[in-house]
């Protein structure tokens, strides 16, 4: 099937004459393509839907060509785009529609031609592919007229969408005859569906500043149902610490991710529908993307697509209130976001003036990725002397012969309330998912009258973004430099045991001491059976009840004796 190159146009701008042909032009004469190219200088009421001649003309130009014919036309009654096939088939793509919001519709109504005849008793007499495509677009209604052998229309059928997508975003009007659409009032009925949209947006008290976000999950053949389950349970966790709403999640099982979009086509329709539907205005994907599955996935859908490693990166730009950790944050989203700048190109900037610098110059992309890689080469110098900085501050302790633990632990865990319930300190400590982003060390004054150096850490996650890693180097040199580490678990969490094997995968890359193990939350927990005989040298507490401190302040005494480095603890992972 070949389709003409997509151009992009200004839908009210007439100045330029507009002749392209989309969708399917294969096999078409240079006569017929003549007469589809004279579609653009029609021009009809702006209060009607359509008029009797020109759906007539597209009857017959219908028939002639034994294609579906669509004409795009604005609100000033302009033709200003003309496809062959149908709806689905000639839709304008999401980056040329005007952007209104979700209280009004895109201005664009679309008279189409269908050469089938009736359907069956009972069957929607559009295809579910076009009505989709009406409501991606937003368009003001679609004008289904069938065309039969006589080149005659006979039943017109009108659609338009729904302020309430229950139980079908989209309502089709009884059929009716070509003269009795031609003498209805367009405008009239577009001014109701507005005014009913807003008073839905209004009735619903969405806040603009919060993102309302549709989840997409992909399972593959190596991820299990309860621990897909999980992953999609914790990105709604991960986007609503982000300040976003979940409405709705999508998740689709393939053998293995599609290259061009991660899931296929139907599913790809489903997500757009939903999200013009429910008003979404961001998309998140529970993996990485490419930057090519990116573009594409906006293209289709028309909405800002993200991915698990952003909304964490968000997530910690959000929380860092140091210096250092906005340092390091600053520095992970820059690494993340440079091999995903998109530009067209064609937006040129000069470098200066007089001999060699006329002409094109440096596109905007190229621009932009220049600066962005100037600032993380001076990025990753401060990073540079943070980690110098830390490693002496280390030193010093070494010096001070003064034992060193490291809490660590799954995000939320209750790590930071933990090192307050043993310190009695006051480091802010919250019930979210990486409250904590910069390390904090407290004395700990043990029951025998000595002290250990006690480090909260920043909370893992399965798949800890590569970023990241990088970025925080500094930041996770406190886990690897500490004699011994306190591995937090959250006892109550229904996946403790995924979570507790995500940290010791990460720890297994580390260069780290022995670690004791503890159960925290245990006031949450239902049952400890199984939690108790899997790892029975386990302790288990609640930071927040304080049961069980008494016994793990006894078994941290241990790492004051002078042999210390030696000895191994009985309740090591």
């Amino acid at each position: 099937m070949a389709k003409v190159v997509i151009q992009l146009t200004n839908l009210n701008d007439r100045r330029t004459p507009i002749d392209t042909i989309y969708g399917n032009i294969q096999g078409l004469k240079p006569s017929q393509i003549k007469q589809l190219q004279r579609l653009y200088r029609q021009r009809l009421p702006q209060n009607s839907f359509t008029t009797f001649e020109f759906a007539q003309r597209l009857a017959l130009i219908s028939q002639e060509i034994e294609e579906s014919v669509c004409a795009y036309i604005n609100r000033r009654g302009q033709v200003f785009r003309v496809g062959v096939g149908t709806p689905h088939q000639s839709r304008i793509p999401p980056q040329e529609l005007p952007r209104y919001g979700e209280t009004r519709l895109s201005g664009i109504r679309c008279v189409v031609t269908s050469l089938q005849p009736n359907p069956s008793s009972g069957a929607e007499p559009i295809g579910n592919a076009d009505l989709t495509a009406m409501a991606m677009q937003r368009l003001d209604a679609l004008i289904w007229c069938q065309v039969n052998q006589e080149a005659r229309i006979g039943k017109v059928y009108l659609a338009h969408l729904l302020p309430q997508a229950n139980p079908s975003p989209w309502y089709i009007l009884p059929a009716q005859s070509l003269d009795a659409v031609a003498k209805q009032d367009f405008l009239d009925l577009v001014s109701g569906l507005e005014e009913e949209f807003r008073r839905e947006f209004s009735a619903q008290a969405v806040d603009l500043q919060t993102d309302r976000v549709i989840l997409v999950g992909l399972q593959t053949p190596k991820l299990s149902d309860s621990a897909f389950a999980a992953n999609l349970a914790e990105l709604a966790l991960l986007v609503e610490s982000a300040g976003g709403q979940v409405l709705h999640s999508f998740s689709q099982r393939r053998e293995q991710p599609h290259p061009q979009t991660v899931v296929g086509e139907g599913k790809i329709q489903e997500i757009a529908l939903k999200a013009q539907s429910e008003g979404a205005n961001l998309i998140v994907f529970d993996r990485e993307l490419s930057p090519g599955q990116i573009r594409n996935l906006e293209n289709l859908i028309g909405v800002r697509i993200s991915d698990r490693t952003e909304v964490i990166l968000d997530i910690f730009a959000q929380r860092a209130r140091s210096a250092a950790g906005k340092l390091q944050v600053e520095l992970a989203q820059l690494a993340y976001r440079l091999p995903r700048l998109t530009g067209r190109g064609e937006q040129l900037s000069r470098l200066g003036g007089g001999i060699g610098t006329r002409g094109p110059g440096e596109t905007k992309l190229e621009t932009d990725r220049r600066v962005i890689q100037k600032r993380i080469t001076h990025l990753q110098q401060q990073v540079n002397q943070l980690q110098a900085q830390r490693s002496r501050v280390r030193q010093q302790r070494l010096d001070q012969a003064i034992p060193t633990m490291a809490i660590v632990g799954y995000t939320n865990a209750g790590k930071s309330t933990l090192l307050n319930a043993l310190t009695k300190s006051d480091v802010y400590s919250a019930d979210q998912l990486f409250a904590t982003l910069d390390p904090t060390t407290r004395k700990l004054f043990l029951p025998n009258h000595t002290t250990l150096l006690l480090t909260d850490t920043v909370g893992f996650i399965h798949e800890l973004p590569p970023a990241l890693v990088n970025a925080f180097r500094a930041t996770l040199e406190e886990v690897t430099s500490a004699h011994a580490l306190l591995h937090v678990v959250d006892s109550s969490h229904p996946h403790w045991e995924t979570h507790l094997r995500s940290v010791e995968h990460i720890l297994a890359q580390m260069p780290v001491g022995p670690s004791l193990l503890v159960f925290n939350k245990i006031d949450r927990a239902p049952d400890l059976t199984s939690h108790r005989a899997r790892y029975p040298q386990a302790l288990f507490v609640s930071a927040t009840d304080r049961q069980g401190l008494d016994l793990l302040l006894e078994r941290l005494g241990h790492l004051t004796d002078p042999s210390f480095s030696n000895l191994p603890l009985s309740a090591s992972v």
